[in-house]
């Protein structure tokens, strides 16, 4: 599908402003004001945050009390329960609070529900289980800001609820917990909104022991970037110090799941994080329990970590086949179906989908087609089913306008969950498309945010390294585009593996190569000679020579004279 090519609005004089007072190159300058960082200061801790930059934790709502009752815990020597989802974020909170509390003196039982027998969140089925364990007071992490019904039951049996999260809580109730840590509450005026769930452990942390885990700040980074959090304020500061942290860490567990995923060495980067560690934290509660992958983090022992290790890379090639499964048959459905190819909200449902793998086919379902997808197995009549979304479409405000349909829903703008009966499928399909109406007055088109035009002339090493002072890219901070038009294919075009093009571009002063990444059969037209524009990021190309630069290709377009 053809792109749209936005360019950002140069701003001169507030670039020169920003480039004069911090030293920057100016391009630098205009990329920030892009991200909307617009003061000398706002602009000054972007390119140097540090970690006393991190707000005091006990701004956050409910911090105190929650503080307050987890010594009175210790205090009487009480049972507590930590409570978590069984993504990365979810596994990496409770990681981060249970040796947070173990630090403190209190060795707390660990709980994370399975997926495909009790779902997503805080359930009754816990506590019968809480009770015969002597449970007093549960913490959730990652979860509870909605479990209304599941804390009022807690507190019948005698058991406080805390509760982490860091999730939409609903419009007009909250639960009646002890405390809900949760700086989207409201009545919160905490300056940053947007931690991981695993941010919001390691806030309760800092305030109950006094000081930031700084020693935990691999695992906090892990679940900040597998969450697809904004790397923006608080996040960008704890990903900009974790980032190092994760190769160099001191956790067996961790350092056994590098080996095995073959990536010792290697520089840390998001992309590392979410394509690569992600994925194999996340394969065990998509296949089975995420305790193996629990039991990885906390692991002491070298032998019993390479042994879970290799249980994640086994779950990973099953969730690399089921997702395959799913996402082909969804992919079939949708081709072969106008009607529901072409609304604005994709909805696909299938018999029998494993559901662990639900919500990565949907995401790639919206990245293929640009638009948001939900994708929905059934099985005897009840459906579960993983949404993600696109730029501009808030998922849970679509699925809070479906709530009369929905048995369950819940999560964030840009991902979520939800339960449905089949006879209900078709309504709600209808009622979501209802409220995206008035979001998408047009079909909904990909669209590259291009932040400067660049002749090839001002590309050079130099300021490869200058823009890589913005890292690390991720949702909310993405990677820099920049255009350059009038270029000439110099060389013949190659594709490669895995559909990867590379090529020649000359502006007929300077030559710089191209790889375009999966992009060899959209490009297979191209020729040398060719007149085109083009859309990249800045790269650098190290293999088996010395570092030249390097443009990675996100469009291109043909030149017709």
């Amino acid at each position: 599908m053809p792109k749209i090519w936005r360019l950002k609005p140069p701003q001169p004089k507030l670039q020169a402003e920003l480039s004069s007072a911090l030293h920057i190159h100016p391009i630098v300058a205009q990329i920030l004001i892009n991200r909307g960082v617009l003061t000398q200061e706002a602009a000054a801790s972007f390119l140097s945050p540090q970690l006393d930059d991190l707000f005091d934790p006990f701004l956050l709502k409910g911090m105190d009390k929650a503080v307050a009752r987890v010594r009175l815990a210790k205090a009487n020597n009480e049972k507590v329960m930590i409570y978590g989802d069984y993504d990365v974020d979810g596994v990496t909170s409770v990681a981060v609070l249970w040796r947070a509390l173990k630090k403190f003196g209190i060795d707390a039982i660990k709980y994370i529900p399975h997926r495909m027998e009790e779902g997503y969140g805080l359930n009754l089925e816990i506590i019968p289980l809480a009770k015969e364990l002597g449970v007093t007071l549960l913490m959730t992490v990652d979860c509870g800001v909605t479990s209304c019904e599941e804390v009022k039951a807690l507190q019948k049996e005698g058991i406080d609820a805390v509760i982490t999260d860091h999730h939409e809580p609903e419009e007009d109730r909250l639960p009646d917990a002890v405390s809900i840590i949760d700086a989207k509450q409201p009545g919160c005026t905490y300056p940053f909104r947007d931690l991981a769930g695993v941010g919001i452990a390691a806030k309760f942390a800092h305030a109950l022991l006094g000081e930031f885990p700084k020693e935990d700040l691999d695992l906090i980074t892990l679940g900040t970037i597998a969450d697809v959090v904004p790397l923006r304020g608080e996040n960008r500061i704890i990903v900009r110090f974790g980032l190092p942290m994760i190769m160099k860490t001191k956790k067996r567990g961790l350092k056994a799941l590098i080996q095995s995923a073959r990536i010792e060495g290697k520089e840390a980067s998001p992309y590392l994080v979410g394509f690569i560690l992600g994925p194999r934290l996340n394969a065990a509660g998509r296949m089975g329990t995420a305790n193996t992958s629990l039991d990885l983090l906390l692991s002491e022992d070298a032998t019993s970590s390479a042994a879970l290790a290799s249980s994640l890379e086994a779950h990973n090639r099953d969730r690399q086949r089921l997702q395959g499964v799913v996402f082909d048959e969804a992919i079939a459905q949708i081709d072969s179906d106008q009607a529901l190819f072409k609304r604005d909200v994709i909805v696909a449902h299938g018999e029998g989908w494993h559901k662990g793998v639900l919500g990565i086919a949907a995401s790639k379902i919206a990245e293929r087609y640009g638009k948001p997808a939900i994708v929905i197995s059934f099985s005897e009549g009840f459906g579960v089913g993983s949404a993600r979304s696109v730029e501009g479409f808030h998922l849970n405000e679509a699925l809070a306008h479906c709530s009369g349909i929905l048995d369950e829903f819940g999560g964030h703008k840009r991902a979520a969950g939800l339960k449905l009966k089949h006879e209900r499928v078709a309504e709600f399909r209808e009622k979501i498309n209802d409220f995206a109406k008035g979001i998408f007055q047009q079909e909904p088109v990909p669209t590259l945010e291009i932040d400067t035009e660049l002749p090839l002339t001002q590309v050079s090493m130099e300021l490869v390294k200058t823009v890589a002072s913005l890292e690390p890219h991720g949702e909310g901070n993405p990677a820099p585009l920049f255009a350059t038009r009038r270029l000439m294919v110099k060389s013949r075009p190659q594709v490669l593996g895995k559909d990867t093009i590379k090529f020649w571009v000359t502006d007929g002063r300077v030559s710089l190569s191209v790889v375009g990444f999966g992009m060899g059969t959209g490009c297979a037209d191209l020729r040398m000679g060719q007149a085109v524009d083009i859309v990249y990021t800045l790269g650098i190309d190290d293999w088996n020579k010395a570092p030249q630069v390097q443009l990675v290709l996100k469009d291109i377009r043909s030149i017709i004279k």
